[in-house]
């Protein structure tokens, strides 16, 4: 099960794809790791799915990735007397904390840390900005809005400040305890949603201790301004592109994406472009012309995974959609001036002698016809510092834990597979050719290039650098 690409697939599981045979169709289709949803279900939804995607697996024959979603802290508008209201522009509400049923005079707002980042001539979006509210006035009680654009509001819609930082926790209680739930049923990967800033993934961090890899979820402008501190404390990163867009104009967000990619490719973070890249496959058996060349862009930029959300999770046609943008991937993969247009979005920041190294094992790659490379990898970064390089021949990451195995099934590129340490140089040698054979990446004379770190299975930086030559049957 060798992927014809280098792009990865990650999926959402829910009621329409959770069942096993539905994971492991979907893995044979070609998705590398499999998003859990912390935003719906119950635990033992979550729980069935990534037993689903363990059998998957040992099916298949190749390492796959459970990441866990979580929800964060959701700012939402309270209940309304009769479940709704209507308005139109210019009308006046009043905001407040009131628990009382709101009305077309008032609404309660149950956030104080909202109220506290609200002044005179903030505009506030709900419903994911279909409506606008112009802040007008505030007083110890509330505030006062005008609406500017919209016809109706309805119970629990989500409500977004832009441009504001709201001193909310990183982790909500419902995070923490799915969290904790996450872990003990051992996903691969927890994604933390709405990170404003790096004590947010320094929280995370601490909390899930090396058990999982860490990855920020920026949908948030704020985010934006301390990117590069976010990203030094990632193991990946996901554009969220939905809520992302609430909070900035339609025309801001593909540059938001350039910027937010181009800072991970160039620390070798890997970054996953999600939210409505196929989303009219969640009803149509086919994409539309737009979104299949939004997620042709991500791939020409270089994107280690592209993400399906209610595509799969809830959609009538989950295979056809993971189908869909596995043969997009393939396509833009075959396209000469692809290699071109990818390396035009990597800035190049070469600061350790591991980097020197991975470099010249990129260029040898590349002059000598060179098959396929094998990282021998004790916790994946020379694996992933490999990935960066984004050379065109498959890598295969060797490594003796499952763990990281999986990790590295979100990073571009990679052929992440499980096998003991080597026992010496010669071990080493053997053991590389006699993979790269039996997983069809080299033939007999053809060369392999091998990247490695001694004393072997101690975690540092690659020192060894080899080439290797299959038999002549």
């Amino acid at each position: 099960m060798i992927r014809p690409r280098h792009a990865r697939i990650v999926a959402t599981l829910g009621p329409a794809s959770r069942d096993a045979s539905s994971v492991e169709a979907l893995a044979r289709i070609g998705v590398d790791v499999f998003r859990l949803n912390f935003s719906h279900g119950v635990h033992e939804d979550h729980a069935q799915a990534l037993a689903a995607v363990r059998a998957a697996e040992a099916a298949i024959g190749r390492p796959l990735a459970a990441l866990a979603d979580l929800q964060g802290p959701k700012l939402r508008l309270s209940k309304f007397r009769d479940g709704r209201i209507e308005v139109k522009t210019g009308d006046r509400i009043r905001l407040d904390q009131n628990p009382e049923p709101g009305d077309a005079s008032r609404i309660c707002v149950p956030h104080p840390e909202l109220f506290a980042a609200m002044a005179p001539g903030a505009l506030l979006l709900v419903d994911d900005g279909k409506v606008r509210l112009k802040v007008v006035s505030v007083d110890k009680g509330g505030v006062e809005v005008e609406v500017v654009q919209g016809v109706a509001l309805s119970d629990r819609k989500g409500v977004a400040l832009p441009g504001a930082v709201i001193p909310l926790a990183a982790l909500t209680s419902k995070d923490r305890q799915d969290l904790a739930f996450a872990l003990r049923i051992g996903v691969d990967w927890v994604a933390l949603s709405f990170v404003q800033r790096p004590a947010d993934m320094a929280e995370l961090r601490q909390l899930v201790q090396g058990r999982a890899a860490v990855m920020a979820k920026i949908e948030k402008p704020a985010a934006l301004t301390q990117l590069d501190e976010i990203l030094d404390l990632c193991d990946g990163v996901m554009i969220a592109r939905g809520d992302l867009g609430v909070e900035l104009e339609p025309e801001e967000v593909p540059p938001a994406q350039k910027t937010i990619l181009r800072a991970a490719r160039r620390r070798g973070v890997p970054v996953v472009v999600a939210t409505q890249m196929l989303e009219s496959m969640t009803a149509s058996a086919t994409p539309t012309r737009a979104e299949a060349t939004d997620v042709a862009n991500a791939v020409y930029e270089g994107a280690d995974a592209l993400m399906l959300s209610a595509e799969t999770a809830s959609g009538d046609y989950p295979k056809e959609a993971a189908a869909m943008m596995a043969r997009i991937i393939e396509r833009v993969e075959k396209d000469p001036r692809w290699p071109e247009l990818m390396g035009a979005e990597q800035d190049r920041v070469d600061d350790e002698d591991v980097d020197a190294l991975v470099a010249a094992a990129g260029a040898a790659a590349e002059r000598a016809s060179v098959a396929c490379l094998v990282a021998f990898t004790t916790t994946g970064g020379t694996a992933r510092r490999l990935a960066r390089e984004r050379t065109l021949q498959s890598v295969i990451a060797l490594t003796p834990h499952s763990t990281v195995a999986r990790r590295l099934c979100l990073v571009w590129g990679l052929e992440p597979r499980v096998g003991a340490n080597p026992a010496g140089l010669d071990d080493m040698t053997d053991e590389a050719v006699d993979l790269a054979m039996r997983l069809g990446l080299a033939k007999s004379g053809e060369r392999i290039l091998i990247l490695a770190g001694t004393p072997f299975g101690a975690p540092g930086a690659a020192n060894l650098l080899r080439l290797a030559h299959a038999p002549m049957v």
